[in-house]
């Protein structure tokens, strides 16, 4: 489980971030529903995949690393609209993007490793 690392970390980062992009949006735009939103997905990510790593059978592996990939492009949507929307800014929307990107095609991969096997 190699490759797990990465994830594990990854998400771990994304979420710490996804949790600095809500004070702000708390803050700075006293915008509570989006925020909240993305909040919970965001976060979702990396506590499922945590979950996956500690899995009782691979069929529980298989699916709480597939409740991941849903909630990562739960989260993308969010940060779409909270850009679109004129609460994120361009340079923070393609970082905050790009790295919810490299979530799901990570979990895509691994998912896809997984399915293969089974």
């Amino acid at each position: 489980m190699g490759s797990n690392n990465v994830i594990v970390t990854k998400s771990k980062q994304f979420a710490l971030r996804i949790i600095k992009l809500y004070q702000y949006l708390c803050n700075e735009h006293r915008e509570h529903t989006m925020s909240r939103q993305i909040l919970r997905s965001g976060t979702s990510i990396g506590a499922n995949i945590k979950e996956a790593v500690r899995g009782q059978s691979k069929a529980d592996f298989y699916a709480k690393l597939n409740i991941s990939l849903k909630e990562a492009s739960e989260t993308e949507y969010w940060l779409e609209l909270l850009h679109e929307s004129g609460y994120l800014e361009q340079k923070a929307f393609e970082s905050l993007y790009s790295d919810c990107d490299e979530l799901i095609k990570i979990l895509v991969a691994i998912t896809k490793t997984q399915k293969q096997k089974n």
